[in-house]
């Protein structure tokens, strides 16, 4: 999704860099589309993004997963306000179901392989979601209400003084939900509570401390499988699900600068509560600390203005399962650590901009790994500009591959090594004051896939090629803050190995998706509507064992609000607009049409 102004883009190189000096293909969802869209959700977004297939499993709330250009669930790296936040007692997945988006101000994707810069799962991307970073004085609330018995609130505040900001902010979300089995049973509702804070101080020129951090507590119900015939029921399954963390940080010089540098230290902690109604089936919990530093050198030689960057880290987990409905037998604790080191380059002359990265990963649980990066962006005048990169990554196996243990089902497997792939992507863009055009296309490999042994019972490393090969359409114009326009379609072909000679298709992944948004205010009102769609695709069904083939289908949104005054805005806004009945995943019933209004106000914004 193209940004007007140029955006400020974080996760596609270790030195902060515009939208147009990247060569990675990147999306930002600025703070104007997030208030003037509206959505509850992170997910919700996400849909809006080139090659980002978006599967929740029933109503809103309910588990989300996120596939991007073709690319497993788990191999989206996640960071929240610069924290590491895959759940390491979730398998290493991204919990979007839990991502607040009224917490947010800012949602960047980059797509493609990104492990030479950031490690693991970064295969298919990076997501970065960003609180309030504290430029300005002020406070708001929000409530809303609505159908299916919804409501959401929030409070933000945020002070900031010559040397010192802090900005604290809270949010809820609640809801009935539907029957995401067959439309007459129970209700299957969720609700989450949010908290994210930031406070910095200047301790010095150009000196920074800094602390932040982030807290998620949702439960989510659902409809599970039936312990007598074993299929899909409507039963009374639920989840709680909690994720925080805090990071503080040292920093001294600024980008531009011969020296500068950031220490920090982070530490996550997880923990996943499954009943059936109000009896416990199994828990996980999980920490994550983390110590990192960054040195950056900048100089111009020959002509030629270029950052060095070196960063170290080191990053211990550990991890812990409990369960009561196999007595004790699959009960765990483990624990792992990781080290890495990473050396980029980034370098203009000119015309040219290119980039490369190389990284060390060393574990102690399994085989170290070396990735590597290349990138180099040429502006050809006129607007024009092409792009090329290259790109190595890695994911981890998850503790539960390395160590589950379901009696009489499934072993974990200590043996296992890092799933690695390999990719490439070219583009060819043109921009001007109001347009601009991006056209990309991409051809990723997966090897080492951790996938179930034939018989199920444990995990093993594929021997087979998984193949994602894809191209990419944005086109954005922003004629005046009246209105903006964003378009975007993709193209996918995955396939995954069935035989040593034979592909089959990858499921959950539509060969064809696309997104139109538009939003704008003028006067006293502002204005979005979105609409994302997902072409056919396929799914795995449990029951009947076989694979089935689920619609395509395509989502409307739209938002309106009224300024009353400089203050207080009355807003109205309705999902899922022509109440398309579809399905993410098979089995799973999404919530129809919903309506609803509310209120915001501010102060000193």
């Amino acid at each position: 999704m193209f940004d007007f102004p140029i955006p400020i883009v974080v996760t596609a190189s270790r030195v902060p860099e515009t939208a147009r000096s990247t060569a990675a293909s990147v999306s930002v969802v600025d703070s104007s589309t997030l208030a003037h869209l509206g959505a509850p959700l992170v997910g919700d977004y996400l849909r809006l993004l080139p090659s980002t297939a978006v599967s929740v499993s029933g109503p809103a709330g309910s588990l989300t997963e996120v596939r991007i250009r073709g690319a497993e669930a788990n191999h989206t790296l996640l960071f929240i306000d610069g924290i590491r936040a895959n759940d390491p007692a979730a398998g290493n997945t991204p919990r979007f179901e839990l991502l607040n988006a009224d917490l947010a101000s800012r949602i960047e994707l980059v797509r493609g392989t990104q492990s030479a810069l950031w490690g693991s799962e970064a295969i298919g991307g990076v997501v970065a979601v960003e609180g309030d970073p504290g430029t300005k004085s002020g406070a708001s609330l929000m409530a809303e209400g609505g159908s299916f018995a919804t409501y959401r609130g929030s409070a933000a505040g945020t002070y900031v003084g010559k040397d010192f900001t802090a900005a604290l902010a809270v949010a809820g979300q609640k809801s009935r939900g539907t029957d995401a089995f067959d439309g007459t049973g129970d209700k299957d509702g969720y609700d989450n509570a949010s908290l994210r804070g930031r406070v910095t101080w200047a301790a010095a020129p150009k000196v920074e401390l800094g602390l932040s951090g982030f807290a998620t507590s949702g439960l989510s119900q659902f409809d599970g499988y039936s312990p007598d015939t074993f299929k899909h029921a409507d039963t009374l399954d639920n989840t709680r699900n909690k994720l925080g963390a805090v990071r503080g940080w040292v920093s001294a010089g600024a980008i531009g600068d011969r020296l500068s540098g950031t220490f920090s230290a982070s530490l996550l902690g997880s923990s996943n509560l499954n009943r059936l109604d109000r009896t416990e089936i199994n828990r996980t919990r999980a920490d994550r600390r983390t110590l990192s530093g960054e040195l950056r050198h900048h100089s111009q030689i020959a002509g030629i203005d270029q950052h060095i960057i070196l960063a170290v880290e080191q990053e211990d987990e550990n991890f812990h399962t409990r369960d009561v409905a196999y007595g004790g037998f699959s009960n765990q604790d483990r624990s792992r650590r990781h080290r890495s080191a990473t050396l980029e380059w980034k370098g203009e002359w000119r015309a040219l901009t290119g980039d490369v990265a190389v990284r060390r990963d060393g574990f102690n649980r399994f085989r170290d790994a070396t990735t590597v990066r290349a990138s180099l962006l040429a502006r050809l005048g006129g607007g024009f500009e092409a792009t090329a990169s290259y790109g190595e990554g890695i994911a981890q196996p998850t503790f539960f591959d390395l160590y589950g243990f379901f009696p009489g089902s499934f072993v974990g497997n200590p043996l296992l090594v890092p799933e690695s792939s390999r990719g490439e992507e070219a583009s060819l863009r043109w921009h001007d004051a109001r347009w601009n055009v991006s056209l990309t296309g991409y051809r990723q490999r997966l090897r080492d896939e951790i996938v179930s042994s034939v018989d199920y019972t444990s995990a093993i490393n594929s021997n087979g090629t998984s193949r994602r090969d894809g191209v990419e359409l944005e086109v954005g114009w922003s004629p005046s803050p009246a209105l903006r326009l964003r378009a975007q379609g993709a193209f996918l072909h995955a396939t995954e190995p069935m035989t040593a000679t034979t592909q089959i298709k990858e499921t959950r992944r539509p060969r064809w998706s696309g997104a139109l948004v538009a939003d704008g205010e003028t006067g006293r009102f502002s204005y979005g509507a979105s609409m994302a769609y997902a072409g056919p695709r396929s799914d795995f069904d449990f029951d009947q064992y076989a694979t089935v083939r689920l619609g395509g289908y395509a989502l409307a949104s739209a938002r309106i609000g009224w300024k009353l005054d400089g203050r207080t805005e009355l807003f109205a806004r309705v999902a899922n607009a022509f109440d398309r009945h579809y399905q993410d995943v098979v089995g799973y019933r999404p919530s129809g049409r919903s309506v609803n209004g509310g209120v915001r106000i501010a102060v000193g914004r």
